[in-house]
């Protein structure tokens, strides 16, 4: 496990020795284990995998990110080099790039990496809805195709695919955003934004698309996975100054979820998250993210001078 970053090195020590405690406790999972190499944005606060079958060397890569300095609107591809220099020095061979969902938080690598180590490039069949609500907002005309074709493959719920010799399957987890997918690989499962750390919750659920009601019943999903699941973040916020965490099992969801536990009601959970939504300012990176990421994370052509421009509208959403 790798936890790749400009970070604090104690912490980062402290969450590699937690998630090394909980696969020591779940060694009797009868599924396939793969090996998931970790690595850590920290300005976006978002975790990306490499994820790996032991036995062939083939590997999924989840969640890339490109690093973006909105201020001074440069890219650069630090994270994204990372995660290459370890396919390259481990022999591993890229089978797939996997997003979770379109991402409001942070622009995806993953056009980038599959120019270097190539892997199909993946997200949920409901990009197709993603894309015709954003398309709309930013105003994309007719040659923008919202028919999901920038991406090489469009999951269906319940679809079953491989990592070398592991059997996966991708949920529908809908709620955060309509394209949000949950891939179990083996005895683990990347669920994207749908679910936090215990002590932090669930995702927001007020962007266009989002509903409170349909994220209770997809976290459902995740809950009804055998108990020793292990299941890792896409983000972690650190509540009240704790360590850095990247990974949790179903077992711990059901107990100890702050939002959503065994025990809780969806009517409750609806008006928690609907409360606590109300609350919530604008992501960051919401607008440069969501256009760049419907298009599978490829950035705008150039214009005329040579020069690339994102789109910003003004007074569209108001908080």
């Amino acid at each position: 496990m790798v936890l790749a970053d400009h970070f604090d090195k104690a912490e980062i020590l402290e969450a590699i020795a937690g998630a090394r405690k909980m696969t020591q406790a779940n060694v009797n999972i009868p599924a396939t284990i793969p090996e998931v190499a970790t690595f850590f944005d920290k300005d976006s606060n978002t975790f990306s995998y490499v994820v790996i079958d032991p036995s062939s060397q083939h590997c999924a890569i989840v969640d890339s990110v490109l690093d973006f300095d909105y201020a001074s609107g440069n890219t650069h591809t630090n994270g994204a080099d990372d995660i290459i220099a370890y396919v390259k020095k481990h022999q591993l061979t890229v089978e797939w790039l996997i997003e979770t969902h379109v991402h409001a938080d942070h622009i995806s690598a993953a056009p980038y990496i599959q120019q270097q180590v190539g892997g199909k490039l993946g997200i949920g069949e409901h990009i197709l809805t993603v894309q015709e609500t954003f398309g709309k907002i930013f105003n994309e005309g007719t040659d923008f195709a919202r028919d999901g074709s920038q991406f090489d493959h469009l999951f269906e719920d319940g679809e079953n695919y491989q990592v070398g010799g592991i059997n996966c399957t991708a949920l529908h987890t809908p709620g955060h955003t309509p394209a949000c997918m949950v891939h179990v690989i083996g005895d683990a499962a990347f669920v994207g934004d749908t679910l936090f750390m215990p002590d932090a919750g669930t995702a927001r659920a007020d962007f266009p698309g989002g509903d409170a009601g349909v994220l209770f019943d997809s976290i459902q999903k995740i809950l009804a996975l055998p108990p020793q699941t292990r299941i890792f973040m896409c983000h972690d916020y650190q509540p009240n100054g704790r360590p850095l965490e990247f990974q949790t099992t179903v077992a711990q969801q059901r107990d100890d979820n702050i939002h959503v536990n065994a025990g809780t009601a969806r009517e409750h959970f609806v008006q928690l998250r609907e409360n606590r939504d109300a609350t919530l300012s604008m992501p960051r990176l919401i607008l440069p993210s969501l256009q760049v990421n419907m298009k599978a994370g490829h950035l705008p052509e150039p214009e005329s001078n040579g020069v690339a421009y994102l789109k910003i509208p003004l007074n569209l959403f108001h908080e």
